[in-house]
């Protein structure tokens, strides 16, 4: 556990613990489609399918480029060619910050893509946003081993392989990378948080809570940390699942409640007592994590830090399984999308420190 980082210096993270993890070898090293075993991994293929103006959808924003391309790539890991979507913002020669956002269990990220925008409001930011394909359409979101996930930690490893190969391929900033996701997604962006502080500067979920019982993932440092969840949520509730009903698919993991998974998250960050406030269509809790600054940094910098480092939960009212702000019409069942709140814009402000 990395106890003593300093949120302060690291601009959202500490470049020097990411240099470390990035070099650190990973299990089937990512490795291009084409190439050999030890080779560089590919991005394969362009387009403008997906790519939006400027102010389109969720969080749009004013862009002052042309759409970002699309690109379809693939790269190797553990022996297996795993696929990922990645929009680009406008060309420069600056690092760019980067988004992974993990789709639902059942969907595909072109899903994820059009119900949230992600692509249209980040690159218009200048971010880089990464939409991975899960194995079966689904995330090993949990430590459990399963059936139809016999290595729990492979998805683990296929996102540390995809970061490494969006730095060195695509100028993504080391000291920038975020992590988002919807359901099962969302509790893959929380695994990540938890299991990877050292890899990102931020994470939201949305409609996604930690796994619990004998899948359970806890948190091992402070990252700042959201929680996006609908109140009527019929599919995962918000109180949690600690006894979810057999599927002959894939197994439904245990989870905590939407509370627990960011109370957790707080502990591992030091927090104080949350404060909790309403606001028109949901309410905020807050938990504002301990600085990590230390002894010869200055009091304005330990200030910084303190007022920039969160943990969210937002409870959004008469809202289902769904991405409060999304157009696109959920499944049958999953509730209701509200309109009170735009989580595209929210999770970036967030993530980008403006929203904390």
């Amino acid at each position: 556990m990395r106890s003593s980082r300093d949120l302060a210096s690291r601009a959202r993270r500490w470049p020097a613990a990411l240099a470390l993890a990035l070099l650190l070898p990973l299990a089937g090293c990512a490795t291009g489609a084409d190439s050999g075993p030890g080779g560089d991994p590919s991005a394969t293929g362009t387009g403008s399918a997906g790519a939006t103006g400027p102010g389109t959808g969720p969080g749009g924003g004013t862009a002052t480029a042309a759409p970002a391309p699309e690109v379809r790539g693939q790269l190797r890991a553990d022996d297996r060619t795993r696929r990922y979507l990645l929009h680009r913002p406008a060309a420069t020669d600056d690092p760019k910050p980067l988004l992974i956002a993990f789709h639902g269990r059942g969907a595909d990220a072109a899903e994820l893509r059009e119900k949230s925008r992600l692509e249209g409001a980040a690159t218009a930011r200048g971010m880089l946003v990464a939409f991975p394909e899960g194995l079966g359409h689904g995330w090993g979101a949990g430590t459990r081993a399963t059936k139809q996930r016999p290595d729990p930690g492979l998805d683990v490893r296929f996102t540390e392989a995809l970061i490494k190969h969006l730095v060195r391929t695509e100028h993504a900033d080391p000291e920038r990378v975020y992590a988002t996701g919807f359901s099962n997604g969302g509790s893959m962006a929380l695994r990540m948080a938890a299991e990877r502080p050292d890899l990102l500067a931020g994470a939201v979920s949305v409609s996604g809570q930690l796994p619990a019982g004998d899948a359970a993932v806890k948190p091992t440092g402070p990252l700042p940390v959201m929680v996006v969840y609908g109140a009527d949520d019929p599919v995962r509730p918000l109180a949690g699942r600690p006894s979810p009903p057999p599927d002959p698919e894939e197994p439904i993991l245990p989870s905590l409640s939407a509370r627990d998974t960011a109370a957790a998250f707080a502990a591992a960050g030091g927090a104080g007592k949350p404060v909790a406030r309403e606001e028109k269509g949901y309410d905020r809790t807050v938990w504002r994590l301990k600085s990590g600054a230390p002894a010869d940094s200055t009091a304005a910098a330990t200030e910084a830090a303190a007022e920039a480092a969160t943990v969210q939960l937002l409870v959004v009212h008469d809202a289902g399984h769904t991405w409060p702000g999304s157009t696109v019409p959920p499944p049958d069942g999953f509730g209701h999308v509200s309109k009170a709140l735009d989580a595209t814009g929210t999770l970036l402000d967030f993530l980008t420190g403006s929203g904390r």
